[in-house]
């Protein structure tokens, strides 16, 4: 079992910055490919992006357009997400995910890849 914790999220204003942490525990974490995932309002959960164990990253969702890096200390056994230049449409809930991998990281992109997800931290982006 892997357990993932979000934290981070907040109401902030358009242009501003936040970085997102997920914590991961119960599991070898270089073992752990996560991504980011996030659901707005009424709309169904999308992809940013991910990082496998050993850093690689796989290709971010069109819509991050430079303004989001994906980063992980596997000294300190969290994935970041680095969110710059937000804007109203990035509100969302934000989840990370894992799952144990060493295949290649274009599987990541997936949504039914990972079989661990966190409850989610709330950003929201005022005009």
């Amino acid at each position: 079992q892997v357990q993932l914790v979000e934290s981070g999220g907040g109401l902030v204003q358009t242009g501003d910055s936040l970085r997102l942490s997920c914590a991961a525990s119960g599991r070898t974490f270089t073992s752990l490919a996560v991504g980011w995932f996030r659901q707005a309002p009424g709309k169904e959960r999308e992809f940013v992006g991910a990082i496998g164990g050993s850093g690689i990253k796989a290709p971010y969702a069109d819509f991050v357009k430079g303004r989001f890096t994906i980063s992980r200390d596997n000294a300190k056994d969290t994935v970041y997400l680095q969110m710059n230049d937000l804007k109203p449409e990035d509100t969302a809930v934000y989840y990370c995910a894992a799952k144990s991998w060493a295949g290649p990281i274009s599987a990541t992109l997936a949504e039914d890849f990972y079989n661990y997800w966190g409850q989610g931290t709330p950003v929201t982006v005022s005009s």
